[in-house]
C-alpha cells in the first residue's frame, strides 16, 4: 500500500512536486508521482482516484486549481492542495482550495509549500520522521 499519491495537474508543476518528493525522499515515505488534470483527464482522475490504496492525496495545481477538490470528490481519503503560482501572484489557485464548499474538505498549504504538503501528510499519517 502506498502512504502517498501526489497528483499534478500538469508536467508544469513538477518542480513544486519535488519538494515534497524531496521530504518524503529524506524520511523515507512510500509514495507515488502522476499527472493528471481535472479539466483535461477527468475520467481518468476519477478511475485513479478510486482505485488507488494511497491513504492520503497531495494535488498540486493552479490557476482554477480545480484538482484537489475534484480528487476530494471522489474519495474519503484526506486531500492536501497545493496551490501553484501560475498566474495573480498564485492567490487565484490559494482561493480556488481553501473556498471548497460543505462536504468537500480539502485542507490547504501555503502558495508553492508542496514540503509543507509533505509534512502535513506524515502528521496525519502519523508517520515518523527520521
Amino acid at each position: 500500500m502506498t502512504d502517498i499519491s501526489i497528483v499534478l495537474g500538469s508536467e508544469s508543476d513538477s518542480l513544486v512536486a519535488d519538494k515534497a518528493k524531496k521530504i518524503l525522499d529524506e524520511h523515507k515515505v512510500d509514495y507515488e508521482v502522476v499527472v493528471l488534470s481535472a479539466h483535461r483527464n477527468p475520467e481518468e482522475l476519477a478511475e485513479y482516484v478510486k482505485n488507488s490504496n494511497s491513504k492520503i492525496f497531495i494535488g498540486i495545481a493552479g490557476l482554477s486549481a480545480a484538482l484537489p477538490g475534484t480528487i476530494a470528490a471522489h474519495t474519503d481519503k484526506p486531500v492536501i492542495g497545493v496551490p501553484v503560482n501560475a498566474k495573480l501572484g498564485g492567490l487565484d489557485s490559494l482561493l480556488s482550495i481553501a473556498q471548497m464548499p460543505k462536504g468537500v474538505p480539502v485542507a490547504c498549504v501555503g502558495i508553492g509549500r508542496a514540503d509543507n504538503a509533505a509534512l502535513l501528510a506524515m502528521k496525519i499519517l502519523n508517520l515518523p520522521r527520521h
